[in-house]
């Protein structure tokens, strides 16, 4: 397998709805998608693998050695799995949040990054809204007046 390229820049955000991973051997293969990222997040960094090392072992509190993001990034070195904390460590040190998201799909999720929970939440409010509309409508049809004036 070819070492990973540096990625050009963020990927953009995939509107699609994900699948859940189900079938037989859906998700064989992960390590090695989990390794590639490695490869690719160090790739496009644009720091020393030293210094993102540095970083990760102040961040998760537990040392991370260049040795170690080296051994994560080689799809060679198949007995060095990236531990999850270490793998979530490296993706916030690098800030690339955007190539967790492939991953996350491949378990029937999607990822949102900081304000984007914001948009979504926006999106659920006026799919309530909506609801809230439509039912309003569906009781106009039928709903009586309520007693009128006794005056009179």
């Amino acid at each position: 397998m070819p070492k990973a390229r540096a990625h050009p820049g963020q990927l953009a955000f995939d509107l699609d709805a994900p699948a859940m991973a189900t079938g037989p051997a859906a998700l064989a293969g992960l390590e090695a998608r989990i390794c590639a990222t490695v490869g690719v997040i160090l790739a496009s960094c644009g720091r020393p693998r030293e210094v993102i090392a540095a970083e990760m072992t102040v961040l998760l509190g537990d040392e991370v050695t260049k040795a170690m993001l080296d051994a994560y990034a080689s799809p060679a070195r198949t007995e060095h799995k990236v531990p999850m904390s270490r793998f979530f460590g490296l993706i916030a040190v690098t800030a690339r949040l955007d190539l967790m998201d492939p991953l996350v799909r491949e378990i029937g999720g999607s990822l949102l990054i900081g304000p984007e929970v914001h948009t979504a939440r926006l999106g659920h409010l006026r799919q309530q809204q909506r609801a809230i509309q439509n039912e309003i409508k569906a009781l106009e049809q039928t709903a009586p007046l309520i007693r009128g004036s006794r005056n009179g």
